[in-house]
């Protein structure tokens, strides 16, 4: 594999098991509308893309709906649900070895940004990041391909051949792909084989060592 400069990096899925701080919150958001769920498992499609999208696409909500829904999602997830995750083992000593071989790493994720570096922050991985990017809530940055657009533009990347994707879900290397830029799919998150060999992807990762052994 060609040596790349730039590592993008998914959050949840990637760098953090998310599911029970995400997959709560979205129940509790469903049961204000009356939708109570009792397998927690059902939800896990809701992690990965917007969440206005999966109120949308999977409960058939309108979008002023949905608006309101996310807004009862964070009711929760800002305080509680934001502390529900983990790092996925081996994680923290990828991002080190990375670091240390000379790349730099970007975090491309569409969590609300201001989510995204409390995680980091708490996890105290947020110093291997050369450069932090997420949604902007309320703003115009909300899907992967408004994330990546958005870090290519600020680092000045003009070359994407310098850039390599790594992500769990097929919302990860669709938005590479948007971009041409190549991308790794990772194994241990939410997203299937199947999933993910939909999309152009120079390998599959099962764990966090596997990156390591995969990037030169």
């Amino acid at each position: 594999m060609k040596k790349y400069q730039y590592l993008f990096f998914d959050l949840d899925g990637t760098i953090i098991d998310s599911s029970e701080g995400v997959c709560k919150s979205f129940a509790y958001a469903l049961k204000h509308y009356g939708i109570n769920v009792d397998d927690l498992a059902v939800l896990r499609p809701v992690i990965g893309p917007p969440l206005k999208d999966s109120f949308m696409n999977l409960y058939d909500f309108d979008e002023d709906k949905a608006i309101e829904a996310v807004a009862k999602y964070r009711e929760r997830y800002t305080d509680v649900g934001i502390l529900e995750c983990r790092l996925y083992d081996g994680v923290r000593e990828l991002l080190k070895e990375l670091v240390h071989r000379g790349y730099k790493l970007v975090l491309a994720t569409s969590k609300p940004e201001i989510f995204a570096r409390r995680i980091m922050e708490r996890y105290e991985i947020d110093g291997y990041f050369h450069f932090i990017a997420g949604a902007q809530i309320g703003g115009t940055i909300s899907n992967k391909e408004d994330v990546l657009g958005y870090i290519l533009q600020s680092l000045n990347i003009t070359d994407v051949s310098d850039c390599l994707m790594i992500g769990d879900t097929k919302y990860d290397l669709a938005g590479a792909e948007y971009f041409g830029i190549d991308a790794l799919g990772v194994l241990y998150g939410f997203g299937t084989r199947d999933e993910l060999n939909a999309y152009p992807n120079v390998g599959l990762a099962d764990s966090a060592g596997d990156i390591a052994s995969i990037l030169p």
